[in-house]
């Protein structure tokens, strides 16, 4: 009975009050819809990753290794072929040069051989010219080089000193991924033609890779199980196709998972938006409850009631959110289709539908369940006495209750859109301190502006400013909702905006814009030469010594990497020496001088200098911080290197803090001079060379000259790292607009729910002798102050999450656009004024008879 007429009273409360609060459910459309769209779409991708895990390979295993296959792994790829189907790759950066345009182009070179790929499809303009490499001197390449040299199919191109034609272009290749090819258009040429271009010489930077076809998953298993030790030995890397389809899934997932939680923002901010309505609704609605306790409505009855009208507006505007998720869904693809390594084609998921509406509901109800616990404090007595005896303040465990309630549903819902604790808390606790910092700073603004307003400002100003604290305002929800959106874009834009000043080196003057590597010791006077008159500054050249480790602390580096290969931290206190496998594994590049750099700074032990002793064995060295912490060295440890199979003891005497934010050749590991000055050693070259023009001048004449030399402008690498850090600022930009929106609907809510309130004071206004341009300018200086105090207050703190990570995490130089920030904070202002005079138009056009008898 109670049950029944709990429903038929919210079914009435919802026809008349859904113009006042039905807005506000429309912001947990905004966050439903982000989310079901982001969790449908992960669902989706992570399908497709996995049925298309052999063509991303391109194979059923894989073998990488940064220096030639050692002779047992070659042996192994040799009785593999006897067996399954064996291609081998080798990668290296070089050099293409189009005589017909006598323009030079760094380029990702990959010399195939074999039948790679086994699975997934090549496609070539024109068709099967990939399987064409073997049979002629011929080479296909991105589109984008043609456009960058100036050349067409059927030219010739040459890499190193060996001219190819080029045969066709590369319009998709399913086991290479787009961004890799950032940096460098591809060019792909047979693999037997690798040395005619004399590009590997020593110290080229090159990377072998063997592919095989196993089809059996029984036989790639026990293959791999046998030669795992063998690869581990060898410092030869093993991927299977399932191995690398599961890395991928779940680099994918978290990515997604991570722009999820940006809708889960969008989700929460509306649930402040409802909690204000609701807040604001429930106030004007003390009278009705009143006379219904009156009429023998019990305190459980009316507040179901109440309960039951928000969680029905929370379902309408959550399926409306599952709706628009799906329309969200179908237009990630293209957002982010340039960081996908596969086409994600839509289809409708159920689950994710479900759990949005779910969480829609869940999230409406709860941030309504607060300001609805108030009507139990209304008595039947206020019916007649409300004006005299407002509801007593009194202590609620149940509000208690609802508050603990919401605390661990959002970290609920945190840890379902996560699956992982860490980032739940990290991102719970974040979102209550930014929400905490901008409820503050908005309360803090609005009580500046009140405070010390001109009090001799126009009337319309004064009365404008005024606004914002008449009784039942909303000033500070709406700032907190409308600033919570400009704090999050405002952050990416800024971190984004760093970023990109810190590539940007073209208008430094003496910074280097050009490098040159893989010179060899009898080229470095040619490179002079060239350089001498066009290089503003002279040419710096350091040598390159590589190097791996072959023992640490006195043990065999494969006895320590089968001990080490799990980084255990805080639970077994016995466990005193950690070292990280990708530190003993990597082939180290040296270099040898008796002075630091500026991009170096003495931070332990004592430089070795012309210290006598420094080139006494063991030979003293000196480490990068990070480095020593990984391999867990300290002053007095001891290395042993093996330089070309010449084994050199060294000693650790100093500790080195590097920036490698600065463009110079910096190196973990420095020796001091007369150690390694013997060794097989190739130079880098800094040159600066104003103007586009002259730089590829002179990587034209570098290159012509000696064709193993590779030269890097770096303007374009500096525009190859926009285009990716574009791309995926893009995704998140795109999502963090959800929560701009959502505080936008709270502002339109806003104003829709104190419209009846607003119909009065124009009234009064009117009736005292306003005139309309005068109730017009109140209107305009209210939403402009609104949209002032909420872009202020969400630009406030986004510069100081934004200076907080580009120093500490990025650790960069931080800037402040000035002007673009002021642009922003006047877009937000013009925003809320135009949704406000939208939202309250009607009222400056009618009578004040007809307003108020509409708000009776």
């Amino acid at each position: 009975m109670k049950l029944a007429f709990a429903l038929r009273l919210a079914g009435r409360e919802s026809r008349s009050s859904w113009r006042r609060i039905g807005l506000y459910m429309s912001s947990i459309t905004l966050g439903v819809a982000a989310l079901v769209a982001i969790n449908s779409f992960r669902r989706s991708l992570v399908e497709s990753v996995e049925l298309e895990s052999r063509a991303l390979l391109g194979a059923d295993l894989r073998l990488t290794s940064e220096r030639p296959f050692t002779e047992p792994i070659q042996a192994i790829i040799d009785s593999a072929t006897a067996q399954y189907d064996v291609s081998t790759i080798t990668n290296l950066v070089s050099m293409a040069v189009a005589p017909a345009s006598q323009k030079v182009r760094m380029v990702q070179l990959r010399a195939v051989t074999g039948g790679f790929p086994y699975y997934g499809d090549v496609v070539t303009r024109p068709a099967g010219m990939w399987r064409q490499l073997d049979q002629h001197r011929v080479a296909v390449v991105d589109p984008a080089l043609l456009l960058q040299l100036e050349v067409k199919i059927g030219d010739t191109l040459y890499v190193g000193q060996a001219p190819f034609v080029i045969a066709g272009t590369i319009e998709k290749l399913a086991s290479d991924f787009s961004f890799r090819s950032a940096l460098g258009p591809r060019v792909a040429i047979a693999g037997k033609y690798l040395e005619d271009t004399g590009l590997m010489q020593f110290g080229s930077f090159a990377e072998r890779q063997a592919f095989m076809r196993i089809s059996d998953p029984k036989q790639l298993q026990r293959f791999v199980d046998l030669r795992h030790e063998k690869f581990r030995e060898n410092l030869v890397d093993f991927d299977t196709a399932e191995e690398q389809s599961d890395n991928l899934a779940e680099a994918l997932d978290a990515l997604t998972r991570f722009l999820g939680l940006v809708g889960l923002a969008a989700l929460l901010l509306g649930g402040v938006g409802v909690a204000s309505a609701v807040h604001v609704f429930i106030r004007e609605k003390r009278p009705t409850v009143a006379v219904l306790r009156c009429l023998g409505a019990t305190q459980g009855t009316v507040f179901l009631a109440y309960l039951l009208q928000a969680a029905g507006l929370g379902l309408m505007g959550a399926a409306l959110g599952a709706v628009l998720g799906l329309g969200v869904q179908m237009l990630l693809p293209g957002v982010l289709g340039d960081v996908l390594p596969v086409a994600v084609t839509f289809r409708v998921d159920w689950l994710s539908i479900a759990t949005g509406l779910a969480v829609g509901v869940w999230v409406a109800s709860l941030f309504a369940l607060i300001p609805l616990l108030a009507i139990r404090g209304i008595s039947p007595l206020q019916a007649l006495r409300r004006e005299y005896e407002p509801a007593r303040a009194r202590f609620d465990w149940l509000r208690l209750l609802a508050y603990a309630a919401l605390a661990a549903s959002i970290i609920g819902i945190s840890y379902w859109q996560t699956q992982y604790w860490q980032p739940t808390v990290a991102f719970s606790g974040g979102l209550t301190v930014a929400l905490l910092l901008l409820w503050l700073t908005a309360w803090l603004l609005a009580r500046a502006t009140r405070r010390f307003f001109p009090r001799r400002a126009r009337f319309t100003i004064r009365q404008g400013v005024g606004s914002l604290f008449r009784p039942h305002n909303q000033t500070v929800s709406v700032i907190l909702a409308l600033g919570f959106g400009v704090f999050v874009i405002a952050t990416i834009y800024l971190v984004q905006n760093n970023l990109l000043d810190w590539l940007e080196i073209e208008n430094s003057p003496n910074a280097p814009n050009l490098v040159a590597f893989d010179i060899q010791r009898d080229q470095v006077a040619a490179v002079r030469e060239i350089s001498r008159g066009r290089s503003t500054v002279p040419p710096q050249l350091t040598p390159i010594v590589p190097a791996r480790i072959s023992h640490h602390k006195g043990r065999p580096v494969g006895q320590l990497m089968l001990d080490t290969i799990v980084r255990i931290s805080g639970r077994d206190t016995s466990v005193t020496m950690v070292v990280e496998p990708w530190a003993l594994r990597r082939e180290y590049r040296h270099t040898y001088r008796d002075t630091l750099v500026d991009s170096e700074e003495l931070i332990a032990g004592k430089w070795f200098g012309d210290s006598p002793t420094a080139r006494q064995s063991p030979v003293e060295i000196s480490v990068e911080q990070d480095l020593a912490d990984d391999l867990n060295l300290d002053i007095g440890d001891h290395l042993t290197w093996d330089v070309q199979g010449i084994q050199i003891e060294s000693r650790v005497t100093s500790l080195r803090r590097v920036d490698w934010a600065r463009f110079a050749t910096n190196f973990f590991v420095v020796f001091p001079s007369g150690v390694l000055d013997q060794a097989p050693q190739s130079y880098v070259a800094l040159l600066r060379v104003d103007g586009p023009d002259q730089r590829a001048e002179l990587q034209r004449d570098l290159v012509a000259r000696h064709s193993n030399i590779t030269v890097i402008d770096v303007a374009q690498v500096q525009a190859a790292f926009e285009e990716i850090i574009g791309k995926v600022t893009l995704a998140i930009r795109f999502m963090a607009v959800f929560s701009t929106l959502a505080g936008l609907v709270v502002l339109v809510g806003a104003v829709a729910t104190s419209r009846f309130q607003r119909m009065r004071e124009v009234v009064l206004l009117k009736t005292i002798g306003a005139t309309r341009r005068q109730v017009l300018a109140i209107l305009i200086t209210e939403y402009a102050a609104l949209g002032i105090l909420a872009g202020l207050t969400g630009l406030l703190l986004s510069g100081i999450a934004s200076w907080a990570l580009t120093t500490f995490f990025f650790r960069l130089d931080f800037s402040l656009p000035v002007m673009a920030l002021v642009g922003t904070w006047t877009v937000i202002a013009l925003a809320a004024v135009a949704i406000g005079l939208a939202n309250s138009i009607d009222v400056l056009r009618r009578p004040p008879l007809a307003v108020l008898r509409e708000a009776d």
